[in-house]
């Protein structure tokens, strides 16, 4: 597959480095070394699939263009708009002209994660409870220093979206409003620190939700903790700032020490190159994610709104 890189930031080289000489051009109308400016100036001819590294205002009109060109998509997340509309139009088209429209959630293809997931879906925890999840990095002051990212819902988008899709990915949507329980700009004009909250359905299975996100980890930080009937589940850090940890207890009773196992890794961050193995084999079908980003949009939207009349400029 040929694929072209729009947006030769961060996200763009490492995207290009992960499709080694799948990669025919890149796009970027500030970076010399860049193939073309714009993405409409490449040959529709000399590509098949387009690698969306921009920042998010520039995404939609990208995305539109290249989808009603029949060139199949990965989008790096969050995909945003004002509302639904924009995002059930692109779906559209990608149906009409029968490609992938692929927003990347690398997190998903974490080891630990995949684990989770297998844990979940075999039943052995039982009724799930509670799940609290923690990310957290040390970017604030280059958030604050960047033209274009410290606006906004600031870690909302940022690192809510992962939190966000990995609800979807472990246990599907939710049936309950979630709400912001915190939300400061500690540092940045925009929010730097937010825990959102869910009440769940435990009996339906889905849990109560916790979810922080800051920038203000000066050591990046992962964790998750899965409370359940039959024991708990546990992930602390990813690969790529290991070790990472899975920790699997299961339940005493009716108390005592749980029986435990734990799985350590200690590796190079793998996820980037399973995702693009995975975004080359759904091409073949024409299957993306747009429903999720849908629905993980609506959740933006709405708390950021929240938080704004929670804590105003």
């Amino acid at each position: 597959m040929r694929v072209i890189v729009v947006g030769m930031g961060i996200q763009g080289v490492k995207r290009q480095r992960v499709a080694g000489s799948d990669a025919v051009a890149s796009v970027d109308p500030f970076k010399p070394e860049a193939t073309y400016r714009t993405v409409q100036e490449v040959p529709l001819d000399d590509y098949d699939a387009a690698l969306v590294c921009t920042p998010d205002e520039a995404k939609l009109e990208i995305l539109e263009y290249l989808l009603g060109n029949g060139k199949h998509i990965l989008v790096e997340k969050p995909l945003i708009a004002p509302d639904a509309g924009p995002l059930e139009r692109l779906g559209e088209i990608a149906r009409r002209h029968d490609v992938t429209c692929y927003t990347a959630y690398n997190h998903r293809f974490e080891p630990h994660f995949m684990r989770m997931k297998a844990l979940l879906d075999s039943g052995e925890l039982g009724r799930v409870y509670r799940c609290r999840m923690f990310y957290g990095n040390g970017t604030a002051r280059d958030v604050r220093n960047s033209a274009w990212r410290d606006k906004g819902a600031g870690v909302l988008p940022d690192l809510g979206s992962h939190l966000l899709d990995t609800v979807l990915f472990w246990f599907g949507q939710p049936s309950e409003p979630l709400a912001i329980t915190s939300c400061h700009r500690f540092e940045n004009r925009a929010f730097d620190h937010v825990v959102i909250g869910g009440e769940g359905s435990p009996a339906a299975g889905l849990p109560v939700l916790e979810l922080e996100m800051t920038l203000l980890s000066w050591r990046n930080h992962f964790t998750c903790d899965i409370l359940a009937e039959h024991g708990s589940a546990h992930i602390e850090s990813l690969c790529k700032w290991g070790p990472s940890i899975f920790t699997h207890r299961k339940r005493q009773l009716p108390s005592g020490r749980p029986e435990e196992g734990a799985v350590t890794l200690v590796q190079p961050d793998p996820t980037w190159e399973a995702e693009y193995a995975h975004f080359k084999r759904i091409c073949t079908s024409g299957k993306g994610n747009i429903d999720n980003d849908i629905w993980i949009n609506a959740q933006l939207q709405k708390l950021a709104n929240d938080s704004l009349n929670r804590n105003p400029e």
